[in-house]
């Protein structure tokens, strides 16, 4: 009898099911965390594959900057409603304002790094004790220090030093009380697959993904969409252009790339022509030091 080759996204696909699976039966309270982006939405459809026929058996959750691109947001709601599935929104802004914050000023004033205050408020609030989401190693580099079960302290902080070994698959969730885990199914995945991933699947997408003119600010190598949270300043270069997004986050430090791509082969085709991963070429938070995001994970960021 002949055998069943699996090909490489059946591989990846059956170990982030997997993953999924040992979630629901290692922790009492998980949740997906999911923002509207094309990783998280690979990470719902990998949960309705791990629990089909039945629902999803955690809620989603979204920590809201309220810097999102609209397209995003739309997408979201629409995707929870059809789906059946619990979604908690927590805001940024009611955390700035509860804990006596100080909003990020300046030209690109992101809020990235508040976002850790109103995730590890959200933790306490509901009792989670594992988050699921959709880092990959390719990313950046401190995505690559962490293991897919990554333990997190009671004060949601993260030791890259503190790290668990993971062989043959298993994993080991036991915490203490007050940690909980940051767990990552699709972090043997890199950008490619998960394009490849959606084209297979045929998984819908905001529209923010593919090309279209949108007026953006022209600031060195990065176009940053016009928005009411950015500084227009004058002599700034304000100009429309063909664009689509790589990642979707935090309007004010999410960059656009130029591109003609209007369907998924199109945007299969242009990453792998290009050697910049998409933070590098779209993230401006991420150039404000060689450990931007290992800094803000460890104080509690995803």
């Amino acid at each position: 009898m002949p055998q069943y080759k699996l090909d490489y996204l059946d591989q990846l696909e059956s170990e982030s099911i997997h993953i999924m699976r040992e979630v629901a039966a290692q922790f009492e309270r998980p949740a997906l965390l999911f923002s509207g982006g094309k990783d998280s939405i690979t990470l719902v459809q990998l949960a309705l594959k791990a629990f089909k026929p039945g629902k999803i058996p955690f809620p989603l959750v979204h920590i809201d900057t309220g810097h999102n691109f609209p397209e995003a947001i739309a997408y979201r709601d629409k995707l929870a409603n059809e789906l059946g599935v619990k979604l908690i929104v927590r805001y940024v802004e009611d955390t700035i304002k509860s804990k006596n914050l100080k909003d990020p000023a300046g030209k690109f004033p992101s809020r990235n790094a508040l976002q850790a205050y109103t995730l590890l408020d959200t933790i306490e609030e509901f009792g989670f004790d594992a988050c699921i989401g959709g880092a990959r190693r390719d990313e950046e580099k401190a995505r690559a220090k962490e293991r897919i079960f990554s333990v997190r302290d009671e004060f949601g902080a993260w030791d890259p030093k503190r790290q668990r070994p993971e062989l043959w698959n298993l994993y080991n969730g036991k915490i203490h009380k007050g940690e909980n885990v940051r767990v990552f199914p699709i972090s043997n995945w890199v950008e490619i697959d998960v394009w490849n991933y959606i084209k297979r699947e045929g998984i819908e997408l905001p529209s923010i993904y593919f090309s279209h003119d949108r007026e953006v600010l022209v600031h060195g190598e990065f176009l940053v969409a016009t928005s009411p949270f950015i500084r227009i300043d004058e002599g700034d270069s304000i100009v429309t252009r063909r664009v689509r997004y790589r990642t979707v986050g935090d309007m004010t430090c999410t960059a656009a790339v130029e591109s003609t791509a209007d369907t998924i082969d199109d945007i299969v085709r242009e990453i792998n022509e290009t050697n910049i991963s998409e933070r590098g070429e779209t993230r401006i938070d991420d150039q404000v030091s060689e450990a931007a995001m290992e800094d803000r994970k460890k104080t509690g960021y995803f």
